[in-house]
């Protein structure tokens, strides 16, 4: 018997997620190295469209609280352009529909459905997805529907990346697949201080951005 959910319903902590997919945070320091090491340099004109991104993002949340889209519009949808996401050879695409089929021991079907805010893609691979949430939410509230989405990636031989946002924070995790399947997650950054913590977001998703581009050597 085949058995359809929504993964907002199914998938609602970390526990939901970590036992239905069998996935672990990992322990190892060195598990998602591209967070924070050998970051590519931005320029001075990433930096003054950085410093508007943060200028935008900081006068609506004068305004009071705002909801995932606005939060997509204005900060995530800026940020991946400024990497480059948007030009090939990636290709992007905005409320992707997934499906992710689960059987279980009793031989029963159960496809979960859902669908990610934005997806940035290159040649079927998953390069990272974007998860928002709206400003009054933590960020890690997403956590889980995330993992859910990055499992479904076709391509299972690479580490797939995501970003989790809710405007003041933003989060990177990496899900490695080998067996078993890892994640682990970066620090928190922030648009908030006066120093632009959007600088560093921009190399990260940058770095992911390279990795991807290069070819995977045969086995």
């Amino acid at each position: 018997m085949t058995q359809t959910t929504a993964i907002t319903e199914i998938i609602q902590t970390l526990a939901d997620v970590e036992s239905r997919f069998n996935i672990t945070r990992t322990e190892s320091e060195g598990f998602f190295p591209e967070w924070y090491a050998d970051l590519p340099e931005i320029t001075e004109v990433d930096k003054a469209a950085l410093n508007l991104i943060r200028r935008r993002y900081l006068d609506r949340l004068n305004d009071g609280s705002l909801t995932e889209g606005t939060v997509t519009l204005i900060t995530g949808s800026p940020l991946l352009e400024r990497a480059g996401f948007y030009d090939p050879p990636f290709k992007m695409m905005a409320e992707k529909s997934v499906q992710i089929v689960l059987d279980d021991e009793d031989d029963e079907v159960e496809t979960l459905k859902g669908r990610i805010d934005v997806l940035a893609m290159q040649n079927q691979f998953w390069v990272t997805l974007l998860e928002s949430k709206r400003t009054t939410i933590s960020v890690m509230s997403a956590l889980p529907q995330t993992l859910a989405y990055m499992t479904a990636n076709p391509r299972k031989d690479r580490p797939s990346f995501a970003a989790m946002t809710n405007g003041s924070e933003i989060v990177f995790v990496k899900l490695d697949f080998q067996n078993p399947p890892k994640y682990d997650l970066s620090r928190i950054f922030s648009p908030v201080p006066l120093m632009n913590e959007l600088y560093t977001v921009l190399q990260v998703l940058r770095k992911i951005g390279q990795l991807i581009l290069i070819p995977v050597a045969p086995e």
